[in-house]
């Protein structure tokens, strides 16, 4: 058992221990959705709405746990497995604040989602960045087009700037918020042109490097 898996486990036991403390004092039913405003829009049983993040943050931690054994390309794992075990704590950090917010909106609390969502979700994004820039080529994490799993080259120069594209969109994000409610066209828009960006630079460089 790695140390991320440690970690990890002893953040979603944390999480747990906070929810059975406070399962009691919850209503029947407590906010489990929010529109793009950040406003309460859904509710769901409070069975439920606190047994789904640390369930799907388990089973997730025990998906990437997975991944490095079945990875045919397993022998480029060494070179970035300890961004890789760093994404598995910030990603079950990131399940884990999201319940914690669930949780208190349950408990009463009013505050807009939006507002806490984008500094979490910019954390992820520029990990996510670090994450890419270390990755070499493998199966199941990175920025997988035929072209980048074709080269090592390619997959390599897509990366880089891949990183350096999701951490500018982490930084991009957070400045969003300085435009009030048009914060989550800061957060989905350099996202989506990050990725179709990468897609394109990489079948060029491929095209490049064929030549």
């Amino acid at each position: 058992m790695t140390r991320a898996v440690v970690i990890s486990l002893i953040i979603i036991a944390l999480s747990v221990a906070v929810t059975l403390y406070y399962y009691p004092h919850l209503p029947d039913n407590i906010p489990s959705h929010w529109n793009a405003a950040g406003d309460i829009n859904g509710y769901m049983p409070k069975i439920w709405a606190v047994s789904l993040m640390p369930v799907i943050a388990l089973l997730m931690m025990g998906l990437f746990v997975l991944l490095p054994k079945i990875d045919p390309l397993k022998r480029n794992w060494p070179a970035f497995r300890k961004y890789y075990d760093g994404m598995i704590v910030v990603f079950v950090l990131f399940m884990s604040y999201i319940h914690m917010l669930v949780l208190v909106a349950g408990l009463g609390m009013d505050y807009n989602m939006v507002w806490f969502m984008v500094p979490a979700i910019s954390v992820l994004f520029y990990y996510t960045g670090i994450l890419l820039g270390n990755a070499r080529r493998n199966w199941f994490v990175g920025i997988k087009t035929p072209w980048t799993l074709s080269s090592d080259g390619v997959w390599n120069k897509t990366h880089r700037i891949g990183g350096k594209m999701f951490r500018a969109s982490a930084v991009i994000a957070l400045a969003g918020m300085a435009f009030g409610e048009w914060v989550i066209w800061f957060v989905i828009v350099p996202a989506l042109f990050t990725a179709a960006y990468t897609v394109v630079y990489s079948y060029v460089e491929y095209r490049r490097e064929r030549k």
